[in-house]
């Protein structure tokens, strides 16, 4: 941090020669970058160059020529103990005050300090410099306090990001843990089948409410209240399969069916689902013949 006597002493070893009051609060602007560790790597119109952010060399140079151009002053500073970034100071003169920009680089915007001359430069004051300004000290602190410790400031936000810019890569670097490698999957989701019988028992036991169990359905077992001509009852096994000779039992007692197809279709003509005569003396319904009409009954 700059300090009054820090910089009067810096302005005293330099003992430049002053035009003006403006030269003498931007030679104080100058002086108080110096007290604050900067290093003057460029000046005048030099400092105005195209390469003057470019150039790589942070050697200190002479504070000659700084003030050679028209109301106009440019300082190019480096800090090797805050890093190789650089520092543009610019001073403009603007009727009685001195407009102080100072740009960072690789930043867009600049930090901007606005000095009334009269406040802080003295009209003479010989060759004693402390008697050519006034109200140093305050000056000192505005410089400071608007400028050098902002500069302080993004620096170590820079830094600090850049930080954080390293950390995000490093975790985006490491891949995210495979299932069965460290944290555990899901358990599996468990499926549960409720049994079905063989055959068209399963029209005598309604299924479930829907949502509920899921379908087994399209095994070749079980099947619906409908009966087609295709139907694996009417032939050898289950399915076709001649592990099972014989076909499967009948109809059993109280299982229903349509022996009626769609219209027009081969294959379902009524006849083919003809249903047996109703055998003399028993006037029982033809569905119902299974059960024994008493026990002398010889129908099955």
């Amino acid at each position: 941090m700059a300090s009054q006597k820090l910089v009067l002493a810096l302005i005293r070893a330099a003992r430049p020669t002053f035009r003006n009051q403006n030269d003498k609060i931007a030679f104080a602007v100058h002086s108080s970058f110096l007290a604050s560790g900067y290093v003057l790597t460029a000046t005048g119109p030099q400092a105005l160059s195209d390469d003057a952010f470019s150039d790589p060399s942070n050697d200190e140079v002479s504070v000659d020529h700084w003030n050679e151009l028209n109301d106009e002053y440019a300082f190019v500073y480096a800090n090797p103990e805050k890093g190789s970034e650089k520092v543009l100071v610019k001073c403009l003169v603007m009727n009685d005050k001195l407009l102080v920009h100072a740009l960072t680089q690789g930043s867009s915007e600049p930090l901007s300090l606005e000095i009334d001359v009269g406040d802080y430069a003295e009209e003479d004051g010989g060759s004693n410099y402390s008697q050519q300004f006034k109200n140093l000290d305050k000056l000192v602190k505005r410089i400071d306090g608007d400028i050098l410790s902002k500069l302080d400031g993004s620096a170590k936000a820079s830094s600090s990001s850049r930080s954080s810019e390293t950390s995000d890569r490093t975790r985006q670097e490491i891949p995210d843990p495979v299932a069965g490698f460290g944290e555990p999957a899901d358990p599996p989701t468990q499926i549960i089948f409720p049994s079905v019988p063989i055959g068209s028992g399963s029209d005598l036991v309604p299924g479930p409410a829907a949502g509920v169990f899921p379908s087994r359905g399209g095994h070749g077992i079980g099947g619906s209240m409908l009966v087609g001509p295709n139907d694996p009852r009417w032939f050898g096994g289950i399915g076709g399969d001649p592990a099972f000779p014989g076909g499967l039992p009948g109809v059993p007692p109280g299982a229903r069916f349509d022996p009626y197809g769609p219209p027009g279709v081969p294959g379902f003509e009524p006849n083919k689902f003809a249903r047996n005569p109703r055998r003399p003396g028993y006037d029982a319904h033809p569905d119902l013949q299974h059960f024994r009409r008493d026990a002398d009954s010889d129908y099955i």
